[in-house]
Order: structure tokens, then sequence, then C-alpha cells
């Protein structure tokens, strides 16, 4: 739904990525334009109905909107369609799920599942009506199980955040060990299915799970690389890539893994050259690293895929710099599927290293070092 926010996706083609990534068979595509969202069915009664019937037409068992819904909302429009609703929250948190393969990335999916659903506890609990107060007693059917339900998860809650707190302990731990060994690190960011595992690839000759969809990883790696101009060796992690409108739930529970961003020496924001609406992708990581306290760490802007930019918007020099936030930051133009460009971004990291330490931490010259995070 289209209120007037410059972010607004007209053709829903992120959502319909989303959706297939999540696993789930897009049928049809319904935008309106509202001034405020209604308070009951977000969209209104007209084009709820609207909505239905598009439903009915193809035979779609699932409804999913681009924006949050709230649990009365989202309770309303099955009532009202028939069929279940869900929002863009709900299906990146699936998708999350899906995708989280460590132990700390399991925990944290876990946990913003938890205070997601803390809210939606009356959502699908159609087994509740067969519930009744006998004579004297007090609130409505099925009050019972729902104070238990609540307390269920409030005690989920509470033991995933004891685990995953040990879990965060665990890595700061080792966060500190690599500090004292005055490594320099540098971690890669970007906006979803950028290319920043392929790129790591690429960099590190490692074999990060990459694939053309989105979120295709979820948890951090972290690699040892040996830059032979600056006779040293830096850690370079891979992180979660960002998306428009990350649920606050994700950003709170993803702190340790994001927390690998803020503390770095130096981000390389990996950017997906080839997508038109690369600047709007630009700006929402921005303002994530700004939520996170890591706006403030330098940047080098690596436009990817280069080989898959047409050749009437290809760049007249594959180095320059460019404003961002007001401050000029060198931009590389790279493709790590064909290695164009990538000796260049190594020899400008190769600079920046060099100019932080020459603390002798030189491996023998020549050698790859790649060494496995926890």
């Amino acid at each position: 739904m289209d209120f007037g926010l410059p972010h607004f996706d007209s053709e829903l083609e992120e959502l319909g990525l989303l959706a297939q990534t999540a696993g789930l068979d897009p049928v049809a595509r319904l935008v309106c334009k509202r001034k405020a969202p209604d308070a009951a069915l977000f969209v209104g009664s007209g084009k709820a109905d609207e909505i239905r019937e598009l439903a009915e037409l193809h035979r779609a068992s699932e409804v999913v909107f681009d924006q949050a819904l709230s649990p009365a909302q989202q309770r309303n429009l099955e009532r009202h369609l028939g069929v279940a609703v869900y929002d863009r929250t709900f299906l990146i948190l699936e998708i999350f799920a899906q995708r989280a393969r460590s132990h700390e990335g399991k925990l944290q999916v876990e946990l913003a599942r938890l205070q997601y659903l803390s809210t939606r506890l009356v959502r699908r609990w159609s087994h509740l009506e067969r519930q009744r107060g006998g004579i004297g007693t007090r609130g409505g059917p099925g009050e019972t199980q729902i104070e238990l339900d609540r307390r269920m998860i409030g005690e989920a809650i509470k033991r995933t955040r004891e685990r995953l707190a040990k879990v965060q302990r665990q890595r700061g731990t080792q966060r500190r060990q690599r500090e004292r060994r005055d490594t320099f690190n540098i971690s890669l960011v970007g906006y979803t299915n950028a290319g920043k595992s392929s790129l790591f690839n690429a960099m590190v000759k490692a074999r990060a799970y990459a694939a053309d969809q989105l979120f295709a990883t979820l948890d951090t790696t972290t690699r040892h690389l040996y830059l032979g101009d600056a006779h040293r060796k830096v850690s370079l992690s891979d992180t979660v890539g960002f998306i428009r409108e990350l649920p606050h739930g994700l950003v709170d529970a993803f702190k340790a893994t994001l927390q690998e961003a803020v503390d770095a020496d130096l981000l390389l924001h990996v950017v997906d050259a080839s997508n038109p609406h690369h600047p709007e992708q630009m700006a929402e990581v921005q303002a994530v690293l700004k939520d996170i306290g890591a706006d403030t760490v330098p940047q080098i802007l690596v436009f990817n895929k280069l080989d898959a930019i047409e050749s009437t918007r290809q760049p007249l020099q594959l180095r320059d710099e460019v404003d961002v936030d007001g401050v000029q930051v060198p931009r590389l133009f790279v493709s790590a599927r064909s290695g164009e460009g990538i000796p260049a971004l190594r020899a400008e990291l190769a600079l920046r290293a060099r100019a932080t330490s020459d603390d002798g931490m030189t491996p023998e010259a020549g050698t790859e070092l790649h060494d496995a995070a926890s």
C-alpha cells in the first residue's frame, strides 16, 4: 500500500522475491493508495472485498501484505478474507528461520519469532472457543489458556535470551582475542542479494553459501585474508544482508551478528550496481548502520555485478570517489563472478591495512590464510 513513502515498491517486486524465498508461489499482486491505514482492516472494507474476490479467483491460500500489520488488523483480515494473512515482518522471520545454520543464528531467530508471536496470542487459537467459563467465573472464553500461553512464551523468551547472552559472551571473548592480536578487521555489509557472499568467496577463496536470492546467508562467517602488498593478514567477515523495513525485533535479536560491523576497522559496503534501485538500497543500509552505531566506521563502496551492468551504463572508470552523508568515500567497480576489479580492491585494502599498523604480523609471502570462524 502506498502512503506516499519514497521507497514504496509499486511493482511489489521485492515482496514477490521474499514470498518465493519463503517457499510461496505468488499468483497475483494488488496495489492501492491511502492517506493512512484503516484501523480495522488496514486497506478499508472496499479494497478488502476486492482482495477476497482476487483470492477466490486464483484459489489463493495466503495473502501477504508489504507492510507490518497490527495483531487486530491481521485477525480482522483473516476473518474477512477467509484465508491466512501474513505481513512483511512474518515473511522475513520465516526466511530467517529457514536459513539460520549456526547455533547463535538459530537462537537469534527463535528470539525474534517468540517476540513477534507474543503479541499475536489470540490469532490462531480457535480451540480456545471450545472453553467456556462455569457459573460465577470471570472473563471470556479461553482466558485461562491464553494466560497460560502468554506465560509459556514469556518463559521461552527468557530462556532464549539467557542462552543467546552466553553465546554472545563467547563471541565477545573471541573478538577481544582478535583485538589483542591487533588484527585489522573488515566487514562486508550491504543490501540483501548484493553479492556479498560471492565477493567474500572471491576474496578469500572460501566456499560460503551464495545464491541469487534474498537472505542466502544469515550467519556471520570470518576468514583470514593475506594482503601481500601490506605484508600482513586481515580479518574479513561476511554479515547478514539488510533490507528495507527490517523488523525491529530482528535488529535487536541480531545485535551480536551485526556487532561485527560495529567493531570493524573498515566496512566494505557492497552494492548491486546492476539494480536500478541501488540508491534507495544504499540509503537503507546507511540507516541500519546508523541504527546499530556503525555509521562512523570508515567505508569503501564496492559496486558489484559489473558484468551485469548494461553496456550503456558501464562506468567510465573503475575507481572514483562519491559523497556518502557528506563524506567522500572511495568507490570501486568489481565483478565477484568474473574477478574483474578484485585485484584493485585488494590493493585498496592493502593501503588501508598498511596505514593502520606495522605490527610485524607477516605470514610467509604468497600464502593465503583461511581460518574458519566459530
